[in-house]
């Protein structure tokens, strides 16, 4: 059985994170550019975000028995299949969880110019997320 009270403090992070972003998503570019603490927040608060998506997309494959993941990407796809997330999203969403790991791994090939374009068109993203996990599951 899903424990909701683990998804609903994940989506707690998530929801923070976007509220936090959403202020670095009004910066003008320049401004954003020109400051490495916007950028590194902005950056640990997607990587952080991301995560939290992840952990509750592994929380739900898990306990519902789902086939394994082979790449943190497919653990959306999953989802997709069990109807949990909306079809349309499921590229947006593997694509998240690769950014996440050039975040994490890649790190020197992060272009600051792709975070602020991800803050300013992609926050949408998290919230369907949110909303197709409530609408399942809470």
């Amino acid at each position: 059985m899903v424990d909701k009270e683990v998804i609903q403090q994940k989506i707690n992070i998530i929801d923070n994170n976007l509220s936090k972003m959403q202020i670095l998503a009004r910066l003008p570019e320049e401004e954003f550019l020109n400051k490495f603490f916007y950028i590194e927040a902005a950056k640990h608060l997607l990587q952080v975000s991301i995560e939290a998506m992840l952990d509750v997309s592994n929380h739900i494959i898990a306990r519902k028995r789902f086939r394994s993941p082979k790449t943190y990407a497919e653990v959306f796809s999953i989802l997709v299949e069990q109807k949990i997330l909306p079809k349309e999203k499921e590229k947006n969403f593997m694509q998240m969880a690769k950014f996440r790991n050039r975040v994490v791994h890649l790190y020197q090939e992060v272009d600051d110019k792709e975070v602020y374009k991800i803050l300013r068109n992609d926050l949408d993203d998290f919230r369907e997320f949110i909303s197709a996990i409530i609408k399942a599951l809470l």
